[in-house]
């Protein structure tokens, strides 16, 4: 590796103190070609249609279970059975004992149809951690339940809540 030196005025060579910016140009160069080359791999994405927005007047039936979740201030969830607060443990025997019932009732598995399987309906608080929604709708699926849908409130109007 060489150093430059200049002279100044004397017979004493001193250190040049300017920066060589060759390298760094050369790697910004190389960055660049990288980014051109990656960036339209990562931008393309399948093309996919995405469902309607539409409201639909919510059925309730007596089998129906109702949860609402939201989320602690200290970072736990909160997931009630009507107005009854359950763990996960308590959650995954409760619907486990739930849909046993609903069985027994219509007469055995073989009597069981659309129409009379029991639906979750979830009423997530806006402000509420994704895990504790995704925790609650999986211990549902765990259980046996095979229909499990949300609840909300629809805009002014009736119109969808767009949010980014």
């Amino acid at each position: 590796m060489a150093m430059s030196v200049k002279q100044e005025g004397g017979d004493e060579d001193v250190p040049m103190s300017d920066i060589n910016t060759t390298p760094l140009v050369d790697v910004m160069l190389v960055l660049l070609i990288i980014f051109l080359i990656t960036v339209p791999v990562v931008i393309q994405s399948v093309p996919v249609k995405l469902p309607k927005v539409r409201y639909e007047v919510t059925q309730t039936k007596p089998e129906n279970v109702s949860l609402s979740i939201n989320g602690s201030p200290d970072g736990t969830c909160n997931v009630y059975w009507n107005m009854k607060k359950l763990t996960s443990k308590e959650l995954l025997d409760r619907a486990v004992q739930n849909l046993k019932d609903q069985i027994d009732k219509v007469g055995g598995a073989q009597n069981i149809t659309e129409d009379n399987m029991p639906e979750v309906h979830i009423r997530g608080d806006i402000n509420t951690p994704y895990r504790c929604i995704g925790g609650a709708v999986y211990t549902m699926q765990l259980a046996g339940f095979a229909k499990v849908g949300f609840i909300s409130q629809p805009g002014v109007g009736g119109a969808p809540i767009a949010r980014n």
